[in-house]
C-alpha cells in the first residue's frame, strides 16, 4: 500500500480521495501522536479558503476532539499564519487545511509540531500506522473530558509578527498584489497597507472555487499586466495558502524564487546576518543563481526538490536563509516555514533600504535558458540504472561541460522522468535533452 503522507502533507481530490472520514482518523491519529496522549492539550487549525475547507474542517476538528484535545479553531488563514501561530499560542500542534497553488477540488492537510516545524519522516509514518492498525486501540473520553473548540482571532497577532520583521516603511511605493483569491487576501493588503505602501490588489474576492483559478503565483502575467498597466514599482503575487512569492519588478519583468534568494542572500551577507555565508536550495534552481552566489563567496548547499529538504539542510546546518525557484522561501531567522508575505515584505525591504528599484537589484544574477521536458514512463526509478540512458546522460554532460548541467530526476508524485539542461547556448540544450528524451522513451516509455 502507498504511503499516505507525501512530500506535503496528505493531498487528494477532497471528498474522494481525502476524504471526511479519512481527515476524521487524521485528527484523531494526529492529535494521539503529537500530544502523547496527554490530556488539557490544545491544537491550532487553519484551512484556506477552498470549498471542501469546511467539509473537512468538521471532520478533522471531530477527530481532535473525539481524542480530548482542544482546537484553537483560526479560520481562513495562511500556511505560514498556522505554523508561526502554534508556537506563538503554545499549543502542542498545528494543522493546515490547504492544497497550496493545486486546483480547487484537491485539498490537503498538513501537521506542524509545537515548534511549529513540518513533522519529520517518521512521526508522518507513526501516525500513518496509527490510522491502518491502531484505531480501535486510541481512547474515547466522555463527558467532560471530550474536547471543545475555541474561537481564536489571532490573525491581528501574525499580521504584527510579520510587520516587525522589516526596518523601513513602505510610504510612496505603488504595489500590486495578487492574492489568489486565497489566504492572503486580507492580510497582505492589510500589512502593506500600515507600512504605508499605495497598494492595488488583485484576486482577493474568494468565492470558495476561484482559489487558484488563472491567478496567483503560477500564473505570474497577470501581475505583470497589472504593474505595467498601472505604473506600479513592483508586483507581489502568492499562491492559494500564500507560502511562496514571485514578484515582477516594474518593466514587467518576472522576478521568480532564484532571483529573490540570490537578492536576500546578497543584502544578509552584507549585513552580516547570512550565517556561514551559505544559502541553501534545490538541484532545480538555476545554473545562473549558483554563478552568482559563486561570486559573491556565497556558499550554496543542494538539497532534492522540496522544501521540507531545504528546512532540514537550514536546521541541521544552522543556516538562516534557503528556497525553490517555485518562490517557497525560507527566513529561518524569522520564522519556520516558507512564507510568500513575509518573503514579499523582506523584498521590499532591501528595496526601501537600498533605494534601488528591483529591476537593478535583479541584476545581481543572470538565469541561464533551461530546457525541461517530461517522460512518462512506465518505471520512474528505473532510468538511474539504466546503461543506454546514463550514457546519453554523460554525452550530454560532456557536451555541455563547466558552462552547463544537466539533470534527470523522476517526479516525486507521478510515473514521469524529468529531463533537464541548463547552459548559454539554448541549441545545444535542446538538442542534449532531445537526445536523452528519445532514450528514456525508448528504454522506459508508457
Amino acid at each position: 500500500m502507498s504511503r499516505l503522507f507525501g512530500t506535503d502533507g496528505v493531498r487528494g481530490v477532497a471528498n474522494r480521495e481525502l476524504t471526511p472520514e479519512l481527515a476524521f482518523q487524521l485528527g484523531r491519529a494526529g492529535a494521539h501522536v503529537l500530544t502523547g496522549g496527554r490530556r488539557g492539550v490544545r491544537i491550532a487549525v487553519g484551512k484556506d479558503t477552498r470549498i471542501s475547507g469546511d467539509m473537512l474542517e468538521a471532520a478533522l476538528i471531530s477527530g481532535i476532539l473525539s481524542i480530548g484535545a482542544d482546537v484553537l479553531r483560526l479560520g481562513v488563514i495562511t500556511t505560514p499564519g498556522v505554523a508561526y501561530l502554534t508556537r506563538h499560542l503554545g499549543a502542542q500542534a498545528g494543522v493546515m487545511i490547504s492544497a497550496s497553488h493545486n486546483p480547487v477540488e484537491d485539498n490537503g492537510i498538513k501537521f506542524f509540531s509545537d515548534a511549529g516545524f513540518k513533522l519529520p519522516d517518521e512521526v508522518e509514518d507513526e501516525i500513518e500506522r496509527t490510522i491502518r492498525d491502531g484505531m480501535d486501540a486510541l481512547p474515547r473520553p466522555v463527558g467532560a473530558a471530550v474536547g471543545r473548540i475555541h474561537d481564536e482571532p489571532a490573525k491581528e497577532t501574525y499580521i504584527d509578527f510579520l510587520i516587525r520583521t522589516v526596518q523601513h516603511r513602505f510610504d510612496g511605493l505603488h504595489v500590486v498584489l495578487d492574492c489568489a483569491h486565497g489566504a492572503a487576501c486580507e492580510i497582505a493588503p492589510d500589512v502593506f497597507t500600515r507600512l504605508g505602501a499605495r497598494v492595488s490588489v488583485l484576486n482577493n474576492r474568494p468565492d470558495g472555487v476561484n482559489i487558484n483559478v488563472g491567478c496567483g503565483s503560477t500564473h505570474p502575467h497577470v501581475v505583470q499586466k497589472a504593474v505595467l498597466e498601472l505604473g506600479a514599482d513592483v508586483g507581489l503575487t502568492f499562491d492559494g495558502d500564500a507560502d511562496r512569492l514571485i514578484a515582477v519588478d516594474h518593466t514587467g519583468a518576472v522576478v521568480d524564487g532564484d532571483y529573490v534568494m540570490a537578492i536576500c542572500a546578497r543584502a544578509l551577507k552584507e549585513q552580516g546576518q547570512l550565517s556561514h555565508d551559505t544559502v541553501v536550495a534545490t538541484v532545480m534552481s538555476n545554473l545562473g543563481f549558483l554563478k552568482a552566489m559563486e561570486r559573491l563567496g556565497i556558499h550554496v548547499e543542494r538539497t532534492q526538490v522540496g522544501d521540507r529538504y531545504v528546512m532540514e539542510a537550514m536546521r541541521r546546518g544552522g543556516h538562516t536563509l534557503g528556497g525553490e525557484q517555485s518562490g517557497h522561501i525560507v527566513f529561518l531567522n524569522h520564522t519556520t516555514t516558507g512564507d510568500g508575505i513575509l518573503t514579499a515584505l523582506q523584498l521590499v525591504d532591501i528595496m526601501v533600504g537600498s533605494g534601488q528599484p528591483l529591476a537593478e537589484l535583479r541584476k545581481v544574477m543572470t538565469r541561464y535558458p533551461q530546457i525541461l521536458e517530461n517522460v512518462r514512463v512506465r518505471d520512474k526509478r528505473a532510468w538511474s540504472a539504466n546503461e543506454r540512458i546514463l550514457a546519453a546522460l554523460a554525452e550530454a554532460e560532456r557536451q555541455l561541460g563547466s558552462d552547463g548541467r544537466v539533470l534527470v530526476r523522476e517526479s516525486g508524485t507521478e510515473p514521469i522522468v524529468r529531463v533537464m539542461a541548463e547552459g548559454p547556448e539554448e541549441q545545444l540544450l535542446q538538442e542534449c535533452v532531445g537526445r536523452i528524451v528519445r532514450v528514456v522513451r525508448a528504454e522506459l516509455g508508457a
